[in-house]
Order: structure tokens, then sequence, then C-alpha cells
């Protein structure tokens, strides 16, 4: 059932008319029940707005608020379908509300296109997933900063060129993907700033000849400022999901690059970490094995991520502006992305919630030569020019003669010595405080009162 169907003629069409359905339906309706909510939302600041204009009476919004309600209601019970024959879930809602309420039903589409419909509902949806995700790095971020206290004095070999480099620490390891995050974070909210724009009222992308009072449904529905042009609210879309995906992407390079170095720390071979059995798996005839399966499906689930702005990029290179169905395949690689993401966290947060790691790795004298830079610096202290100083390290090195006592003074900001979590942690919250979530619950929670006795 199509709602722009003007008259019999599709019903008669036969298989090639379902044939187009089902190919244009696609799983649209999958991703579009997890928009339901949000197109009830957005009905009901529009509902409340064209009272204001005149466009329904005051008493015909209220019904249609009261339904709405209904409905959200409904949708949260998990008793809200798409059904079979019913084109997206604006079609549905639109539906459901002329059953209840007659003719007053079908006003709720004036001075609105579906068009602007998906795109409001999508910037609600995106919004709301933005926040979810937002709390679940925070949480994942002071766990790792917890870790990096716990382990601070835990000293272990770092690499580069997967070569033995210099002394580190599990303090200083932990606190650098707490401060990835950090950063993270920052384009987390970037992408909010992009998305919270308000794109109703733009219809199909070219505005309407009604006096609509976009203003209103932007304070309504806690949005920060409105798409004003509604040309480009249109051309819009798309480019708020590549700019999510693209923040979605640099979390997943922070989880992935991580999840190698357990993977790495894990192996025998190095031996700096433990996780306890029933968080490892094992194998069908190695009775000896403890395998990272965990951090290794969350690096590959992670590397998925990361060519997720890659893919929606693609899906909208060379598109004109104006709507076109391309974009509607941009729910099918975008939402589930999210629900992926936080899983990864949530495991990522089992697993370093009951991590052991070992206490006297540099000890073991293999890792001597990870504190010539140590020496070198000694001489340096000492008054012995820089390179002398490498030069003689080199030579005692070469003959067999290098000894050291394996003991650090890193003391600057960021080192060793002082990881600076305090001014760390004052980065974070201050990102976290300028998302202002509050606004919009606030919004949502007077949509959602309407009819309550004061």
């Amino acid at each position: 059932m199509k709602l722009w169907q003007k008259n019999n003629e599709d019903s008669q069409r036969g298989d090639k008319s379902q044939q187009v359905n089902r190919f244009t339906v696609g799983k649209d309706h999958d991703f579009d029940l997890m928009l339901a909510p949000f197109d009830v939302l957005g009905s009901m600041a529009h509902a409340r707005m064209l009272s204001t204009v005149g466009l329904l009476t005051q008493a015909e919004a209220n019904d249609l608020q009261l339904a709405l309600k209904v409905i959200f209601s409904e949708i949260e019970a998990g008793k809200f379908i798409i059904q079979d024959d019913v084109e997206d879930v604006h079609s549905q809602i639109e539906i459901l509300l002329t059953a209840r309420l007659g003719d007053t039903g079908k006003k709720i589409h004036s001075a609105r296109s579906r068009n602007d419909q998906v795109l409001l509902d999508v910037k609600l949806f995106l919004r709301n997933e933005i926040e979810e995700l937002t709390n679940q790095v925070f949480s994942f971020f002071k766990l790792l900063q917890e870790k990096s206290e716990q382990f601070k004095d835990d000293l272990l070999p770092g690499y580069t060129h997967l070569q033995l480099a210099m002394p580190s620490s599990f303090g200083l390891w932990f606190g650098a993907y707490a401060e990835s995050l950090v950063d993270d974070c920052i384009s987390l909210h970037a992408a909010y700033e992009v998305v919270n724009k308000n794109p109703l009222g733009s219809a199909a992308g070219y505005g309407s000849s009604f006096p609509i009072n976009r203003s209103l449904t932007t304070e309504l529905l806690g949005f920060d400022h409105m798409n004003y042009n509604v040309v480009y609210a249109q051309m819009g879309r798309g480019k708020a999901e590549r700019i999510t995906a693209q923040a979605l992407a640099n979390i997943a390079d922070t989880l992935a690059k991580m999840s190698m170095d357990i993977c790495l720390f894990l192996n025998p071979g190095f031996g700096f970490i433990h996780f306890p059995e029933d968080l490892t798996t094992g194998s069908s005839i190695m009775p000896h094995k403890k395998n990272p399966d965990v951090f290794e499906l969350i690096r590959a689930y992670c590397n998925r991520i990361k060519a997720l702005p890659n893919e929606i990029s693609m899906m909208t290179t060379n598109l004109p502006s104006g709507y076109h169905r391309d974009l509607q395949l941009l729910k099918e690689h975008l939402f589930p992305a999210f629900a992926t993401m936080k899983d990864c966290i949530n495991m990522a947060s089992l697993m370093l919630s009951h991590i052991e790691v070992g206490k006297e790795i540099m000890k073991d004298k293999k890792y001597l030569y990870a504190f010539s830079v140590e020496a070198v610096n000694e001489l340096v202290l000492a008054g012995m020019p820089f390179r002398d100083a490498y030069k003689k390290v080199a030579e005692d090195i070469a003959a067999g003669n290098f000894t050291w006592d394996k003991s650090l003074a890193h003391t600057h900001e960021g080192s060793i010595g002082d990881l600076q979590h305090a001014a760390i942690l004052n980065m974070m919250q201050e990102i976290m405080q300028r998302f202002n979530f509050n606004k919009v619950h606030q919004a949502t929670n007077s949509l959602l009162q309407f009819g309550q006795p004061k």
C-alpha cells in the first residue's frame, strides 16, 4: 500500500509491480523499525507546529499528539510492526493515525514530504546513537585510566618496527589508549554538531508554500540549529552519515590497534599479559592453547567499520542535489555499525576488567638493551656530548660490556613517571560537557508529557 498511489493501476499490474516493490523496499522495513520512535517524535512536533499556523485546529493537534503518544508506547513495548504491504514507517504511522482519527489523521502530512521525514528521522536516530556511544566510550575511557593507574609501576618493553626499543609501562600503554579516546570523542562531537540540525520543513527539498514555523520544530525537537537552506537540507543526507561513519571509524581504529597489541602481548613469545581461562578459547587438539578470540574479532569488526566512511562516500559519489533512492542504502551500512561498535567496547571492557599483567618483565636479560638510551642520557647529563655518549654505549654493546641497573628517571609530563591522568580526564570531561545531551532529553520529555495532568 503506497500513500502516494493515485489510483488502482499499480495494484492491477501484478507480478512486475511486486518485483519492483520488493527490490525498491529491500531491507528498509527492518531499519525503518529503528526509526519508528523518532518518526513519532517528529510528527508530534510537526502537529504542534501546524496548529500554530492554522493548518490544524487545536483540537485536531491535541488528538494527533495523544494518538502519537499511544503509538510511541506501542513501539517501546515492541507491539509496532510495519505491515508487509506498507511501503515504510512514515506510511504505517499515517495509516494508524487515519484508522484511529479519520480525516484528522490524514492531515498530519500537510506541509511535509517523506523526504524530510526520513531526513529528520535519521538525524534523530543518529543523535540518539551518538549519545549512547559517547557515554559508552566515556565509561571505557575511565576503565583504561583506572588500569593505567593500577599498573603504572609495571614496566614492559616498548617497540619500534616491532624491534626492542625503550622501556615502557602498562600505565603508559593503558593511558595512551585512554587519551586516544579523547580525540575520538572530539570527532564524535563534530559529528553530533552536524547531525544536531533540524531539516524538517525542507519538504521534497525545495521548501513549502505553507507558512510553517521551522524555528518552532527546531526548539520542540531540541536541535541546536536548523539546516536553513532547504536544498542543502536534502544535500546533507549522505554527508551527515559519512561524517558520523568517520567518527565511528576513529574509535574503531583505536580499538583495532589496542586489540592487535593485546594479541601480541598474550603470545607466549611476549608473555606480557594473562586472562582467566574462561575469557579465552582453546584448541580441539592442542591442550596448551589460550587464544585471544575476543580481541581477534574486535580487530576484525573494527577494521570493517574503518571501511564504512569509504562505503558511504562511494554510494553518494556523483549524486547531484536533490533526493535519490541511492540514499536509502546508507541505513543498511551505517545503522548496524553502532551496535557492532558498542558490542566491541562492551567486550573489550569485560576483558580488560580481568587482565593480569607481568610484574617483572623487564628483569629478563633479553630486554637489557632497551635501557641503552638511559645509559646514553646519563653520560650526557654528566657532561659528555650526545654523539660521543651514543658512540660509547654502542661500542659497549658491540663488545658485550653493556650493563645497566634498569632504573628509570622519567619525570616530564606524559612520561612513565608522570602520566598526567588528571589533565587527560579534564580534557575528556570538557568534551563531554559540549554535547549538552540534557537539552535533547528535556525537549523529548516535553513532547511525551503532552496530555498528562499537571
